[in-house]
């Protein structure tokens, strides 16, 4: 229950990550052009300073979800894969193979037409 709600988190912060990166100025302006004018209520600078703390407030909640859900997801599994796949196979030798002889076609008769 945890981990599922906490992985609807992690996406809804991804998408909110992206848009906060992408709404940023920079050399070629983005998506940035939409914001808007610089008379807005960000104030005179725009919403560059805004944009900044969020992305980064966005970001450290991002990791810190991250590992959260590494911690959970790790304690819920007790055992590796690899450990489950070497106490479950069972490597058995090959037996000794007796060979078998390949059938011999039978030798063509000459008829008279033949030769």
């Amino acid at each position: 229950m945890t981990t599922s709600f906490l992985l609807i988190v992690q996406i809804v912060l991804v998408v909110i990550l992206v848009i906060a990166v992408l709404l940023q100025k920079s050399s070629s302006i983005g998506l940035g052009a939409y914001s808007g004018s610089n008379e807005s209520v960000f104030g005179a600078k725009g919403p560059n300073a805004f944009l900044a703390k969020a992305t980064f407030l966005i970001g450290f909640l991002f990791v810190s979800n991250t590992i959260a859900l590494g911690y959970l997801y790790s304690s819920s599994a007790q055992s590796s894969v690899v450990d489950n796949m070497v106490e479950t196979t069972n490597v058995v030798a090959p037996t000794a193979v007796t060979p078998v002889e390949a059938p011999v076609a039978p030798a063509k008769e000459e008829t008279p037409a033949t030769k």
